[in-house]
């Protein structure tokens, strides 16, 4: 019991325990691109394309949450732990603790407000297994068939008619901040979302935050996405294909 003029504390959270151990690993590895109040202003900033990410706006491009709403901290450490291919966000897996990772996280949520508010964060989607006949040429083949026809309506206007990122709408698009953003190249040699059919099926069905590619959750079928995956990964392998084959003459 306590006497009159204890002075109580409130108890410490391990979140905000993280999050002052975190502003170390934070200043050591992203604060010179990411900038010291986690605004995108880093000093190597100026001449990256893309642009770091601005933590201050709460708006993430690589999640498996829904269109609009938070990263899951699993989301966060997939991209520390990875990367971003064909960015400069490179890959801590191996220079970072596990401790490092989860108290970086922590940092990287003090920058914005949205992180207080519940309404801003969901749980993952889930991502179906990816179908067995990924693994077979023929079949592969035969659903990215299918999957031509939902990549004429759904993509082609931003990615082009090859998915070369060179589609009638590319030349204005725009991010939320007003900074031209082209359309990937869906068949060059690296993909931003990760390398996998279901990295491809995860950026359909959350879409990237901030940009003008949304989310096709509703507006297609799980058969649907799974063929326009299908589609996707023909393309990258024919590509590599013919580079190989023009290598080799």
């Amino acid at each position: 019991m306590l006497r009159a003029g204890t002075p109580t504390h409130s108890p410490v959270r391990r979140a905000d325990v993280l999050a002052q151990q975190g502003r170390y690993v934070y200043e050591r590895n992203c604060v010179i691109c990411h900038g010291r109040y986690g605004d995108g202003r880093g000093d190597m900033a100026r001449g990256m394309q893309p642009k770091p990410r601005r933590f201050t706006a709460g708006v993430f491009k690589y999640r498996s949450t829904p269109s609009g709403f938070l990263p899951s901290e699993a989301d966060l450490e997939r991209t520390i732990r990875n990367g971003i291919a064909g960015t400069s966000m490179p890959s801590f897996a191996g220079l970072l603790t596990q401790r490092d990772i989860e108290s970086v996280i922590e940092t990287v949520k003090t920058f914005s407000s949205k992180w207080d508010h519940a309404e801003n964060r969901s749980h993952s989607l889930t991502i179906p297994s990816v179908p067995d006949w990924f693994e077979v040429d023929a079949e592969l083949q035969s659903h990215a068939r299918s999957g031509a026809a939902v990549y004429q309506v759904n993509c082609a206007p931003c990615h082009g008619a090859q998915g070369r990122g060179d589609g009638m709408a590319a030349p204005n698009l725009e991010n939320d901040w007003g900074e031209p953003t082209p359309p990937a190249d869906l068949t060059a040699s690296t993909l931003r979302c990760g390398p996998g059919p279901e990295d491809i099926y995860r950026t359909l069905v959350t879409g990237l935050n901030g940009t003008p590619m949304p989310s096709f959750l509703e507006s297609t079928t799980e058969s649907d996405r799974w063929n326009l995956t299908a589609w996707i990964l023909a393309a990258r392998r024919a590509r590599a294909a013919r580079a190989s084959s023009t290598e080799g003459q």
